[in-house]
């Protein structure tokens, strides 16, 4: 059951709140695992009483199905059949790569020469 663009934007808000609250806040995450329903309800997603709830709470490296596309399918899908899959992570890592030696000289160096301040300040 294709939904109209109106129905695919509150999906993709909902949605969208899902994942969020469920990364900053550790309360709502515990609640998403023990009863995924009731969770997805607080954020905007009505999941029908019978519907069954799949969480998807690890998604490989490189899968394209984290896709904002590919959710949308599996709710449009969960629509039709009464299976609901959703994918929200654990809170994602972000990857924070290491400094270079050359742009840690950089840092600590400074990168430009002078003063760092606005003209107004004291140190002229």
């Amino acid at each position: 059951m294709a939904m109209n663009p109106q129905q695919r934007a509150e999906f993709v808000n909902a949605y969208t709140r899902a994942l969020i609250t469920a990364w900053s806040s550790e309360e709502f995450s515990s609640r998403l695992n023990q009863d995924p329903k009731a969770a997805l309800a607080e954020v905007g997603l009505q999941i029908p009483a019978n519907a069954q709830v799949q969480l998807v709470r690890t998604v490989p490296e490189g899968s394209h199905e984290g896709s904002l596309d590919a959710q949308v399918a599996l709710y449009e899908n969960g629509l039709s059949t009464g299976r609901y899959e959703f994918h929200i992570p654990e809170t994602p890592q972000i990857d924070m790569a290491e400094l270079s030696e050359g742009d840690l000289d950089a840092v600590a160096a400074g990168s430009s020469i002078g003063c760092c301040c606005c003209p107004c300040c004291s140190c002229t």
